[in-house]
């Protein structure tokens, strides 16, 4: 799936993406101010939370609760190597049935479980985004990001 869209567009967004979904793991790839944040806001939102859903840049993880599900929100952008992320448990995190939203997977690729799904994001100049949605990508561990068939 790919979508090209305005910010104002961002609740539409996360109801394609959640109801394109055949992973609760999805990773979300794009530069810093891209988006991804943003949409996971509204991802959360569509699940049913209240919660304030704010960037984990320094705790890793945000928990979320909503009626029916438990949301666990990463963002990995400040670790320094794989290590960190597993000395905080992380595994246990992946390997829940909760949803798991990733920003900054590309900083863990050996720890990401195999089922995890892709939203790419993409800014141009006119402010538009691109989204492109893989479902069930098996992630070669060894293959560098870059490497890697978003489409």
């Amino acid at each position: 799936m790919e979508i090209t869209y305005q910010i104002s567009d961002i609740h539409s967004i996360a109801e394609a993406v959640i109801k394109h979904a055949s992973s609760r793991t999805i990773l979300f790839y794009g530069e810093m101010g891209v988006g991804k944040t943003t949409l996971i806001k509204a991802i959360v939102e569509h699940l049913g939370s209240n919660d304030l859903v704010s960037s984990p840049t320094f705790s890793l993880v945000n928990e979320y609760s909503s009626p029916s599900d438990t949301i666990f929100h990463f963002d990995f952008y400040r670790i320094e190597n794989e290590e960190e992320a597993l000395n905080f448990g992380v595994e246990d995190y992946f390997y829940s049935s909760a949803w798991k939203l990733v920003e900054w997977p590309e900083k863990i690729p050996n720890l990401i479980p195999d089922d995890a799904e892709i939203i790419t994001i993409l800014s141009d100049e006119n402010g538009k985004r691109t989204l492109k949605f893989d479902q069930n990508i098996k992630l070669t561990k060894k293959k560098p990001m870059e490497q890697q068939n978003f489409l």
